[in-house]
């Protein structure tokens, strides 16, 4: 009877935990603060993203990968994939850079064409963490920059 009731025990527990014991993920905030033109041509433009993410949860969020569309105003900028993770701390923030390469000179002609005016982005995307129950996180969010 005890070797039966181990794995019982066991079972038990890991439903228990699945069903409502581990912490409720809360969804990071994700922003942009800043884009910056590296260099280009008219074809192709290398931008540097500054973005900045709070984390509402109490535990630290360790980040495997991110993947992303940034539009501004309506043109799509770029689309891509940030693969360096890092870790947002326990109810805390942190800000990161991305490398974007851009394939629309019309957008970035539209984006440096503004005069320094604070100009209205939409990111969309998952992030995807290094562990934990939750492995993507999806997200959309909308805000303004400056260009750098």
């Amino acid at each position: 009877m005890g070797s039966f009731l181990g794995p019982m025990l066991g079972a038990c527990a890991l439903a228990v935990a699945l069903t409502g014991c581990a912490p409720k993920l809360e969804k990071p905030q994700l922003s942009v603060v800043s884009v910056a033109l590296e260099h280009g041509s008219l074809f192709e433009q290398h931008l540097k993203v500054r973005m900045h993410v709070h984390n509402p949860n109490r535990y630290a969020l360790h980040v495997r990968s991110l993947d992303y569309s940034l539009a501004v105003g309506t043109e799509q900028l770029a689309r891509g994939a940030a693969t360096q993770g890092f870790t947002v701390p326990a109810l805390g923030e942190t800000e990161f850079d991305m490398r974007v390469t851009a394939d629309m000179a019309a957008a970035l002609l539209k984006v440096i064409g503004s005069h320094g005016d604070a100009l209205e982005y939409h990111l969309i995307g998952k992030v995807t963490l290094a562990e934990g129950f939750a492995v993507t996180i999806p997200f959309d969010e909308h805000g303004s920059f400056k260009l750098r």
